[in-house]
């Protein structure tokens, strides 16, 4: 249900009407990739909204205005692989037919016994133009038909590339030269354009006079080849059974399309047999635009880098350089072995490239692997000289006395705590040279020694050793996140804390059983738990046995029990860490994430566009700024 008064729904709904009639009838503002976004989250916040019921008006003077024949009406749309098969999994076609979907300007042809006698502009989806003047002098228009058909052929009016580079390049793009063209007074450049067609329905005439005729085909794939031998162009199509290989189609028309004649931007995916009702509806619900984005493209992968975090190796993938999402990007995350494996990637693979916000892009699919392909070969054995276990989700060396695997607990134990200056430089020569093996070491370091390992100076050292004193109090789950067990993190912690698991004797006490039984936990994540508490419990009793550490005692009842908040975006009056011990010590939980039954969303920004706003304005979440935020924990 839409949030009642949500004042970026009005918003968004003046935004989408005002683009939609620059779509259809001037020129565009912004990108396909930047409208769809306003699409969807419009349809994230209020998904019954009438804007989806409407197109955009045609604005052009002195044209008749003529009806149409067959709706046009507004597609539902998906941008990738994962909505496009949640919407395969509702409709559940038997088979699927697949066309390209033309990047031009709509066009109604509109016949009576197979003459011409209209061509109508896509207008409100109900009248249009009649611009019948200049669609008699396009290209594809057929001015008699060979059979006496009486009805409406729909198809879009482009104008190739080449011409759009020859004669009209002071235009955008080729939709928004076409657009006007189409509509000239005086027809000039009507026969710079063609018209591709995709649908038809009508019937043709009986053999006895008064006969109401038939429809000349029976399902959407005769429907192409009748308008083919009518003498029109119509739009390549495929039928594919399964919607995997609808995936695997676009990511080929996406290779091959810079080297198509007519702009395209997606594909058009429907059943095979004609559905008359949702034809008419204002939003066909079984059939749907499986668009391309400007956060997709095809690349060529080269090489494979195997970045090291800790115990883990990363697969990074060096490809041609692409453009994505306006940046050129040169390296992809490969996830892990599973996903080479499985998607066959190798040395030479053509892939398609998707960034939705990564830092780093990921390769979401093969597009095919040419002849002389190599294989990808991972490494086999660690710098320590252990051989890498490969579980397929991940690569990693299984010693536990790893220098990198140590090396990563001290960063991250001085991350969660949020020490400052003490960088991984600096703890990487005290690992070298053997003065710091374990966490515990740190808090025994002298401002002298320390100042000679990194030359910086005593003032400085000193500096950096009071920043690690000072955090001297910390929560049990930031204890625990701190010594880097595989895959844990606070959040993990709070859980156990929550069901009753306060202290670090109790978590240690706790059979993984017990453990996973916590909602959120799970067997794997329970286990993991129980075995890096077991591993480590020499380790994190030698450091609270330096004084140096202690850890909180079990929050009771506080004033924010039972209220969980997420953070995004930067504080002006502390930092993130702070505001969340403040949370913590109040008796509240924190989230990483905004989900259903987050409290409050806490931003300084909260008007943004961001992800987080979006899903907290979608799911009811209260969005609150700092300075009621430090009202809330009793700081204001």
């Amino acid at each position: 249900m839409p949030l009642k008064g949500n004042p970026r729904i009005a918003e968004l709904e003046g935004l989408i009407r005002k683009h939609q009639d620059l779509y259809y009838n001037r020129q565009s503002e912004i990108s396909d990739a930047e409208f769809d976004a306003l699409w969807d989250e419009l349809a994230e916040l209020d998904p019954d909204n009438a804007v989806f019921d409407s197109v955009g008006a045609d604005a052009a003077d002195g044209w008749p205005k003529a009806r149409h024949l067959i709706p046009m009406g507004s597609q539902e749309k998906a941008s990738d692989p994962e909505s496009f098969l949640a919407w395969c999994a509702k409709v559940a076609h038997p088979e699927y037919l697949v066309q390209y979907k033309l990047d031009g300007a709509s066009l109604e042809l509109q016949y009576e016994a197979g003459a011409l006698v209209r061509a109508v502009t896509r207008g409100d989806g109900e009248v249009g133009d009649d611009i019948t003047p200049n669609a008699s002098r396009m290209a594809g228009v057929a001015l008699r038909l060979p059979e006496a058909f009486t009805g409406g052929v729909r198809g879009e009016v482009l104008l190739p590339r080449e011409v759009h580079a020859r004669k009209y390049a002071d235009k955008a793009n080729c939709r928004n030269a076409a657009n006007g063209l189409m509509k000239r007074k005086d027809g000039v450049g009507s026969e710079d354009l063609h018209v591709v067609c995709y649908d038809a329905s009508g019937s043709i005439a009986g053999p006895g006079p008064g006969d109401a005729g038939a429809s000349p085909f029976a399902d959407e794939a005769e429907k192409m080849d009748w308008l083919a031998r009518m003498g029109f162009e119509a739009t390549t199509q495929a039928i594919l059974s399964l919607p995997e290989e609808v995936v695997e189609y676009r990511a080929r028309v996406m290779d091959k399309r810079p080297s198509l004649p007519y702009d395209i931007d997606g594909l058009v995916v429907k059943g095979r047999e004609i559905d008359a009702e949702d034809m008419a509806r204002s939003r066909p619900e079984r059939q749907i635009a499986f668009k391309f984005s400007l956060e997709e493209a095809i690349s060529v992968l080269r090489e494979v880098e195997w970045s090291e975090s800790g115990a883990n190796y990363t697969p990074i993938g060096i490809v041609d350089p692409v453009r994505l999402a306006g940046t050129t990007v040169q390296r992809a995350n490969l996830v892990n072995t599973n996903l080479i494996r499985g998607m066959g990637l190798k040395l030479g693979s053509r892939v398609i490239m998707t960034k939705r916000g990564e830092i780093i892009p990921k390769i979401e699919g093969l597009v095919e692997n040419p002849p002389g392909a190599a294989e990808i070969e991972a490494p086999s054995s660690c710098s320590c000289g252990t051989t890498l276990v490969d579980e397929g989700t991940r690569l990693y060396c299984p010693n536990p006395a790893c220098p990198k695997k140590v090396q990563h607990r001290l960063e991250k134990w001085l991350s969660v705590l949020d020490v400052r200056d003490f960088g991984g430089v600096i703890v990487g020569k005290l690992l070298s040279s053997g003065r710091v093996r374990s966490v515990p070491d740190l808090y025994g370091l002298g401002a002298a020694e320390l100042a000679l390992y990194e030359r910086m100076g005593e003032t400085l050292a000193r500096k950096i050793l009071r920043n690690l004193a000072a955090r001297n109090e910390v929560s049990l789950a930031r204890f625990v996140a701190g010594f880097d067990i595989e895959g844990i993190g606070e959040l993990n912690v709070e859980k156990a804390v929550a069901a009753g698991f306060d202290t670090l004797q109790k978590l240690r006490e706790a059979s993984p059983q017990a453990l996973a039984a916590i909602d959120g936990l799970g067997d794997i994540t329970a286990a993991t738990i129980a075995k890096g508490l077991s591993d480590l419990g020499a380790e994190m009793d030698a450091l609270l046995a330096t004084g140096a550490i202690r850890i909180l005692p079990p929050a009771s009842l506080g004033p924010l029990s039972g209220r969980s908040f997420c953070f995004t975006g930067e504080l002006s009056s502390m930092k993130r860490p702070d505001a969340e011990a403040l949370v913590r010590a109040a008796g509240g939980l924190i989230k990483s994430s905004v989900t259903k039954g987050l409290s409050y969303l806490v931003t300084n920004d909260p008007a943004s566009g961001s992800d987080k706003n979006k899903k907290a304005a979608a799911y009811g979440v209260v969005i609150i700024d700092e300075a009621a935020f430090l009202a809330l924990v009793g700081q204001k």
